[in-house]
């Protein structure tokens, strides 16, 4: 990057950057957008978000690329590294009138090449279901005004009651299921929905299944079943993101009132949390084997936080603003395993294995993640890739490195770029917590310890890690495996009696210009006055919750790249490339080193 004061050098678009890997190249020919090709005024409109899915066509091009800007909704065969994009070509094309798309889901266990599920949520609250190869919509939920769709609907569609008036901040379906799908809102409500089952002609009624600190879980009761199946109340403010976890046993979600909340799905149990260092996290994502999350929010920063130890272990500074994505790399992410007896010594004495993890294959990528785990015995080093952006309008790539992640142990060698450690890998998604001598874990974890971290280096070794002075907090630690006997079907929860309960007020939206975030605490809703308390924010740096930042090793880029005008809302890292979107509404391919097309 250019010095500071270079002024011209530093504004300029980059179409290229180099890694360890190679040369990174945007492919201009293959940038999707509206057919116009005219830069969107993203003045008050929601972010611009891209969704894939595969859906098996024979011809050997089955990628399928949906996106959204302003009110109209985009759905174009994918062509990738391979092929020119062809605008004029949409395979469906939606505009909407009264609500504008904030996001999508594909059901990738449904997806054929005559048929995919989408779900779509809205600014308004709506959550819609529809089929962009049949051009159908099947369903609406969370529906009260009309939403008329002008590309397939000649009349309004609508139900009775709205369930939660507040944007969609995030819609999925539920890993390995055909039915089941969360939607998180502004208001900080989450609620679990199933397609089969309508959303009733009455306001839902509640009956609290079960609370902590900052959360409570609600189930819903009718005479038939209904949805929501569950309500979560999570947090202060908007809850802007959340991520499953690879196994789909856990679920990550990051609230404006910068907190990271790790639960238990199944068993509606806290796992977990993390503070950010000032103002909201907005997003969240989980490594490939399920033991690491990263967040990114209104402090600038990217914060590397462990699953089994329940704790902060490195940040990342690099952006100038606030950080929109964040997602593992999964095809550079790598696990190597190694002969436990011998920790240092000739190539001959390893056993070395390279796993690439692969995107939208949840099967595969467990397959994969299990061959790995089922050898506990069996020392393994991992080389963590990951990205971001932000509204600075850059892109960051990291790497988490066994410097950072086991700083205790010797080095055993170092291969190319990745430095190499041995340590027992416990199995993805365990809930095992490790013993640390300085730092101390929150009440929700007690019990058996584990194989961990001991101390935190003074120095870090690494070129993109810079050294800071270790934390010694003191204290004794408490850590073991969560109990999950609780862990019940969602079906059995509507039969339980319910009692009303007010909704909340849905929270203003922050600014998003502001480099730190206004977060507002009040609400209405009197049973979440019991289990929300406000938390300080100068009572938790410092703690496990937010470690100060000489405390934790500080990361920095292996790049840092300003890669658009405006700011940047879309990160996903293919096979073959990795795919970027800016607010303008223009949605970029950039092609890994090696992969791009010679005739192309």
């Amino acid at each position: 990057m250019a010095a500071e004061g270079g002024g011209k050098e530093m504004n300029e678009i980059k179409t290229q950057f180099t890694t360890r890997e190679g040369v990174y190249k945007l492919l201009t020919h293959s940038e999707y957008s509206r057919p116009n090709r005219v830069p969107f005024n993203s003045q008050g409109s929601n972010p611009v978000k891209v969704s894939f899915v595969n859906v098996n066509d024979q011809s050997g091009n089955g990628d399928r690329i949906c996106f959204n800007v302003g009110r109209e909704l985009y759905f174009y065969i994918y062509k990738g590294v391979r092929k020119a994009a062809d605008l004029s070509k949409p395979i469906d094309k939606r505009i909407y009138k009264g609500t504008q798309p904030t996001c999508h889901d594909f059901n990738h266990l449904t997806a054929t090449a005559e048929s995919v599920s989408l779900l779509v949520g809205f600014s308004a609250g709506q959550v819609q279901l529809i089929d962009p190869i049949k051009k159908e919509t099947s369903k609406l939920f969370n529906e009260e005004v009309s939403l008329k769709d002008t590309a397939c609907c000649s009349k309004n569609l609508k139900l009775v009651e709205l369930i939660d008036k507040s944007r969609v901040t995030c819609v999925k379906w539920v890993p390995g299921s055909e039915s089941l799908f969360l939607v998180s809102h502004a208001s900080g409500n989450m609620y679990l929905y199933n397609v089969e089952h309508t959303c009733g002609t009455t306001a839902p009624h509640y009956q609290l299944l079960k609370q902590g600190e900052n959360y409570s879980v609600h189930t819903c009761k009718s005479k038939s079943t209904r949805n929501p199946l569950l309500k979560w109340t999570v947090g202060e403010g908007a809850l802007n993101e959340f991520a499953f976890s690879p196994d789909g046993k856990f679920l990550a979600c990051v609230s404006q009132d910068g907190f990271l909340r790790v639960f238990n799905f199944d068993a509606v149990e806290l796992h977990g949390t993390m503070k950010s260092y000032f103002g909201g996290l907005l997003c969240v994502c989980w490594s490939p084997d399920g033991k690491y999350i990263v967040a990114g929010g209104e402090d600038d920063l990217v914060t590397v936080w462990s699953f089994l130890d329940c704790r902060v272990i490195a940040r990342g500074h690099g952006h100038k603003s606030w950080v929109s994505v964040v997602a593992f790399d999964h095809y550079t992410t790598s696990v190597e395993e190694s002969d436990p007896m011998e920790f240092s010594g000739s190539d001959e004495d390893f056993q070395d294995q390279m796993i690439h993890f692969g995107r939208d294959r949840a099967n595969s990528t467990q397959s994969r993640l299990s061959k790995r785990n089922s050898t506990d015995s069996r020392p393994v080093s991992v080389t963590y890739r990951f990205g971001s952006v932000g509204q600075d309008t850059q892109l960051c790539l990291w790497d988490l490195t066994e410097d950072i992640l086991f700083p205790h142990l010797p080095l055993s060698r170092t291969r190319t770029h990745t430095n190499v450690m041995n340590a027992t890998s416990p199995p993805a998604g365990a809930t095992i917590i490790t013993n640390t001598s300085s730092n101390t874990t929150n009440g929700n974890n007690s019990g058996a310890n584990t194989p961990g971290i001991n101390s935190i280096a003074t120095t870090l070794p690494r070129s993109n890690s810079l050294p800071h002075s270790a934390a010694s907090s003191g204290g004794g630690i408490s850590s073991g495996i969560m109990d999950s006997a609780i862990a019940t079907g969602v079906s059995k929860f509507a039969t339980l009696s319910l009692h009303d309960r007010k909704e909340r007020h849905h929270e203003k939206d922050h600014k998003r210009n502001h480099s730190m975030g206004h977060i507002s605490s009040k609400s209405s809703d009197k049973l979440n006055l019991l289990t929300k308390t406000k938390t300080d924010p100068a009572k938790t740096l410092g703690t496990l919750l937010c470690p100060r930042m000489e405390d934790v090793p500080l990361l920095e880029p292996l790049i840092c790249k300003k890669i658009a005008h405006e700011r940047l809302t879309v990160l996903i890292f293919l096979e073959d490339c990795l795919v970027t979107a800016c607010q303008e509404g223009f949605i970029c391919t950039w092609a890994r080193p090696g992969k791009v097309v010679s005739s192309f």
